[in-house]
């Protein structure tokens, strides 16, 4: 579907929303609404290809929506209506400047798949190779981006309404036009297939398809076809004789390869997307991969092992190292929040236990810290939810958290042993060294000091401006009922003594008296009651 202008396409997109309940999509209080989440999907489905691939890329942000919203994202359906072949053909012919019939020996009309930015055929190259091509949708780029930029102008007249949002809705949006403009451009995926095959060349039990460079560009993808078993088929595998536990050890040997070593992880395996072919597991569907950077997945490692031995106080400062910090962070609720949560697992059987949930937890601890957590985490967590969920379908008495412990220990000892060089172990054993032997001093300059009357302790106090202001208002109005008071009795004195000029028959000086300390009360009742504390 072409859209003819922006104002049409804001006009259906407001109606199909409003047939909803347009409140779903900038109500803040959505989530007391229990047919809100259906709703929405329901509505994005409506909306065609763009809101469909938007809602699945919402599904993997618990960040942004609440859970019941992300497991009915979760839901939406990626088949849509196929592209006609002379609309591909016009895609290719465009990126080629050839048709479709002259680069294959055979290519097939009806496409394997239809998806909602891209469709799949099956196709034989001239050399007899069987291929799968990937083509884009017509302007599919174009119309993401017309909606994309009516979202934001919706954002922007409904912005009031996001004030109590931890994250800022445009921020999100403009995040999501960067990820879906990568996923859009398919050359990222030529060289995603490419970057995995380098990585897991030695790998003997990875299997990764090969790319025809000739046929790729920016709306096309060509790579060879696997025929494999889905790993799902539990049927089929046992029919091919797999041992299905070995399986699962391997696939999850493979994602901690693919996060702890290479850092460099295939960032939608559901079902679909991995095929075992020849005894391996072979992926496909590039178009979504995770990247960690060293020091990110160097902490990752330190994480797990400090999890592993409860060491609070490291977990601690590896969170405060790779998060960003949106507010004051009080580092004692850090730890008490951390140590409950490490309680909670400690008294948990490991059976029980889930890598994506010990994950997501910490996260979700940093972030009521106000320790935001790198993005790279949630694809992180996400992932590890899906392989953990394959894992278990396969081979459901294999704890991932077994495989995971052994793997991470036995990687950060080698990165440890070969980060080490002598000059680093000469150099830290001297400075080892010499603060050891100033330890004794400093212990006897510590305790003569303490001996000697000399030793302080150091407060550090945090936040008291609220309690000291109130603390003021209240010797203030303290301070004033007394000035009105000793005014009050000044006064009935003066006026009892009958002195100096009168005012109907009264001293003039007390009759002044009683009205000021009359407006000073009038002024401390007023302000206790606009205090709301009586």
């Amino acid at each position: 579907m072409v859209y003819k202008n922006s104002v049409q396409r804001f006009q259906e997109i407001v109606k199909i929303m409003a047939s909803y309940g347009f409140g779903y999509l900038v109500d803040t209080k959505i989530k007391k609404s229990k047919s809100a989440p259906s709703n929405l999907r329901k509505a994005f489905e409506d909306l065609g290809p763009t809101f469909i691939k938007i809602g699945q890329i919402l599904s993997t942000r618990p960040d942004i929506l609440p859970t019941a919203y992300i497991e009915e994202l979760a839901k939406l359906q990626d088949s849509v209506p196929s592209e006609s072949f002379q609309a591909i053909n016009e895609v290719f012919l465009e990126d080629f400047s050839k048709d479709i019939k002259d680069c294959f020996l055979h290519f097939d009309e009806e496409p394997l798949a239809s998806a909602s930015i891209a469709q799949v055929h099956r196709a034989v190259l001239k050399d007899g190779r069987e291929v799968i091509v990937k083509i884009q949708r017509p302007h599919i780029y174009e119309k993401m981006k017309l909606d994309l930029s009516i979202l934001s102008r919706i954002l922007n007249l409904t912005k009031a309404r996001f004030k109590e949002f931890l994250l800022d809705p445009q921020e999100a949006l403009d995040e999501l036009f960067t990820s879906t403009e990568k996923e859009l451009n398919f050359e990222n995926e030529a060289n995603n297939i490419e970057k995995f095959f380098n990585f897991n060349k030695s790998v003997g039990f990875m299997y990764v398809p090969y790319v025809i460079r000739e046929f790729c560009s920016k709306h096309v993808v060509t790579m060879e076809k696997i025929d494999g078993i889905k790993i799902s088929d539990i049927q089929k595998l046992h029919t091919a004789k797999i041992d299905l536990d070995q399986l699962g050890k391997t696939l999850a040997l493979s994602f901690f390869k693919q996060i702890f070593e290479d850092g460099f992880f295939h960032g939608d395996p559901h079902p679909g997307n991995i095929l075992i072919k020849d005894n391996k597991i072979c992926f496909i569907d590039f178009g979504i991969m995770g990247e960690l950077p060293n020091s990110l997945r160097n902490a990752l490692n330190e994480m797990v092992i400090s999890i592993v031995f409860e060491d609070i106080n490291k977990l601690i400062s590896v969170l405060m190292s790779i998060g960003v910090k949106t507010g004051q962070v009080d580092r004692n609720q850090l730890y008490d929040d951390i140590d409950y949560l490490m309680a909670n697992y400690l008294s948990t059987s490991l059976r029980s236990i889930k890598v994506s949930l010990i994950l997501e937890d910490v996260m979700d601890v940093s972030s009521r810290n106000n320790i935001k957590m790198p993005k790279e985490l949630t694809l992180l967590v996400k992932t590890l939810v899906i392989v953990e969920g394959v894992v278990a379908k396969i081979a459901p008495d294999i704890n991932i958290l077994d495989v995971a412990i052994p793997y991470v220990k036995a990687s950060t000892k080698k990165s440890w042993l070969k980060d080490l060089s002598l000059e680093d172990l000469a150099l830290k054993t001297f400075r080892f060294s010499k603060d050891s032997s100033r330890l004794p001093s400093k212990l006897i300059e510590l305790s003569d000091s303490i001996i000697r009357g000399r030793a302080k302790i150091q407060f550090e106090h945090r936040n008291l401006e609220k309690p000291f202001s109130s603390l003021d208002r209240m010797i203030n109005r303290l301070a004033a009922t007394l000035v009105a008071s000793s005014m009050i009795i000044a006064s009935a004195l003066i006026i009892d003594s009958n002195v100096g000029g009168k005012i109907y028959g009264m001293s003039t000086v007390g009759l002044i008296g009683f009205i000021v300390s009359g407006l000073i009360s009038l002024w401390i009742l007023i302000s206790i009651f606009r205090s709301g504390k009586m």
